[in-house]
């Protein structure tokens, strides 16, 4: 504008033009709403398929009110899937195991043998139908809390028993200390903790195990495949 031209020399028009308005930049009120709602899914679906999931979930035992702890274990036992009827073969009298663990068990029972040592298979497979028995009957009549009673029998599908790869043993020459912790006290245990793992076997229950079970020097499991290496290495884990 030159010095001599005043306000009144610029048109009307022009004089009341204003600029335009800014466009506001962002997603405003809806879309900062749906954004919002948004994160709220994300953390609710997170908090669902992580630490809340076992309270929001129905009791993984029909009939005992116990949840899963956040890494996945109920009473302090983890879950297990049962061997099919064609993954087990027999081992004595209405015993059975998977082919993997009874090739091995023999071999263990025949070096102890060697050795003098009279290994006595107690018990094998069992099935979850079988284990709710003796997991509920049992409890019942010892008049068992469920925390009291899983400290010495796992729940129904939470057992190692279920695998087909966990034994109970005992010494023959002194069955008074089968299924007892006076077990570890017999020739039968000590050949089995100085020679089992020759053979793929493990104690499940060690004393004073992270798991919070009750010491069992009778319990061991095969962990000699890849498969029994993945069905137990979530256990394996909490040990170490």
């Amino acid at each position: 504008m030159s010095p001599s031209r005043s306000r009144d020399d610029i048109p009307l028009a022009r004089r009341s033009h204003r600029p335009p308005a800014r466009r506001r930049s962002g997603l405003g009120s809806l879309g900062l709403l749906l954004l919002g709602s948004g994160v709220v899914a994300v953390v609710v679906v997170a908090l669902l398929r992580g630490p809340l999931a076992p309270w929001l979930l129905p009791p993984p035992v029909a009939g005992l009110q116990a949840r899963l702890t956040p890494d996945g274990r109920l009473l302090g036992h983890y879950a297990y899937p049962e061997a099919a009827a064609n993954d087990l073969i027999a081992i004595g009298s209405g015993l059975q195991l998977r082919r993997e663990a009874a090739d091995e068990l023999e071999s263990m029972r025949r070096a102890a043998a060697g050795d003098g040592i009279d290994l006595v298979v107690l018990s094998a497979f069992r099935s979850v139908s079988l284990q709710r028995r003796l997991f509920f009957d049992v409890m019942s009549e010892r008049n068992q809390t469920s925390r009291e009673r899983a400290r010495v029998s796992a729940p129904p599908g939470f057992s190692e028993h279920s695998t087909g790869y966990a034994v109970d043993l005992g010494d023959g020459r002194q069955p008074a200390t089968n299924l007892s912790v006076s077990f570890e006290d017999s020739r039968a245990y000590n050949w089995l903790a100085a020679n089992a793992a020759r053979y793929h076997f493990a104690l499940s229950f060690p004393q004073g195990n992270a798991q919070g079970v009750s010491y069992e020097p009778w319990h061991w499991r095969y962990e000699g495949s890849t498969d029994a290496l993945k069905l137990f290495e979530r256990a394996q884990r909490l040990t170490r």
